[in-house]
């Protein structure tokens, strides 16, 4: 007979950590399944020079809050890993290692049947929490890349030291892209950069950091249902990387990186690119403008907050307008990698349950799926940006184990 357990946590990350906290204050039993090691995608999908995006403050989980030297510093990612790993054992959670999920199926009243390698269990209830980013999403047009040419993504990126001789062109201008782009440059390198829609916002104003004015601005509060189509929008570039400071792209063009627009397609040695570069850095210029604005009229109204002075923000170099080019020839330029920083899609293809739209994203409600007893935590913008949070999870893990009470 297989055994059985009221709840099964798929993910041994800080949202399936997150949850058994929650489901022990509950007195709910529960076991939590990892894959390989507790916070495995902390330990093998960073680079080397990584580190937290958000200050050390931030970095709170149910029953855990930081209680560190240096509030305001950002961590290396290997501290949040032993953060994650002392939590594991403050909290006792139930985690099993090496235990991979490889088939999930729905057994009506038996409740759900989860297949490992070494067996299998029932559960009444399964909570999936494998992490807001889960695969990389490289666009099939890398397919038709000359093989002369590496291709790699930031889960499998390193270190400059580790890639071939010559120029990197870097895709996509999130979070990931912006911070290897300037990494790349500052280690010597010739950079291209592709760059794709983003936000910028100063990394303080005022004396706070981004993330006290996303929570006093209500960003924290705004749920995906308030997006058409609930699309979320393109992410705000941060980075905490010596101290934390503003990214900016036309910075990093005035520093040297060759600013390209969005890659269309591929052809051998040619990478087709679309002329959209400018305007893609005007927006980003009208949000961080968008962004000053709002702190400002909120900093007026707020007497009572401790803010400091404003200080002069710099302003994008007015020189760095980049050049407009159609195609990009990777003989000509030398450029001997590929760094697809162009986000990350859903990898479900185990779970057998109907709760995936079309494109195989979880049709969900803050975690709450159709199918009785089946929920998601942890995702990306899942209920709002905090939800892929370290600091955002615990409330809708809260959210998850009220809906189990209520619905018995």
């Amino acid at each position: 007979m297989p055994e059985h357990h009221d709840v099964v946590v798929i993910g041994g990350g800080q949202a399936g950590l997150a949850m058994s906290a929650v489901l022990q204050r509950h007195g709910r039993e529960h076991v939590v399944l990892e894959r390989r090691r507790i916070g495995e995608r902390w330990r093998s999908e960073r680079w080397n020079s990584l580190r937290f995006q958000f200050p050390n403050w931030t970095v709170q989980l149910p029953d855990y809050t930081y209680t560190g030297t240096d509030p305001d510093g950002f961590a290396h990612y290997l501290e949040i890993l032993r953060v994650i790993e002392d939590y594991a054992a403050s909290i006792r959670a139930p985690v099993r290692e090496h235990s991979e999920v490889v088939d999930l199926v729905d057994s009506g009243d038996k409740g759900f049947v989860l297949s490992l390698s070494d067996g299998s269990l029932l559960a009444r209830r399964v909570v999936v929490a494998t992490g807001p980013f889960q695969r990389p999403l490289v666009p099939e047009l890398a397919r038709e890349v000359a093989p002369s040419v590496l291709q790699t993504d930031p889960t499998r990126y390193l270190c400059p030291g580790e890639l071939p001789a010559g120029a990197v062109l870097v895709v996509g201008s999130g979070a990931s892209g912006c911070q290897i782009a300037d990494e790349l440059l500052h280690a010597g390198r010739r950079v291209y950069l592709s760059v794709s829609r983003h936000r910028r916002a100063p990394r303080r104003f005022r004396g706070k950091d981004i993330y006290y004015w996303l929570e006093k601005l209500g960003r924290f509060a705004q749920t995906i249902d308030s997006f058409p189509g609930r699309q979320w929008p393109p992410s705000t570039v941060v980075t905490g990387v010596r101290g934390g400071y503003d990214v900016n792209v036309r910075q990093l063009a005035a520093d040297g990186v060759t600013v390209v627009g969005r890659v269309l397609g591929a052809c051998g040695d040619t990478v087709g690119i679309k002329a959209n570069a400018n305007h893609i850095l005007d927006e980003a210029d009208q949000a961080y403008a968008g962004f000053l604005s709002a702190a400002r009229e909120f900093a007026a109204s707020a007497v009572q907050e401790d803010l400091a002075e404003e200080r002069p923000v710099a302003s994008a170099p007015r020189h760095a307008v980049v050049d407009e080019v159609d195609s990009l020839d990777l003989v000509r330029e030398n450029v001997r990698t590929i760094i697809w920083a162009t986000g990350y899609t859903y990898d479900y293809g185990w779970m057998k349950v109907p709760v995936f739209d079309e494109l195989g994203r979880p049709v969900q409600q803050r975690g709450v799926t159709r199918c009785p007893g089946l929920y998601f935590l942890g995702l990306h913008w899942m209920h709002t940006f905090e939800s892929g949070l370290l600091a955002g999870v615990g409330s809708d893990a809260d959210y998850l184990a009220d809906h189990m009470s209520r619905a018995r």
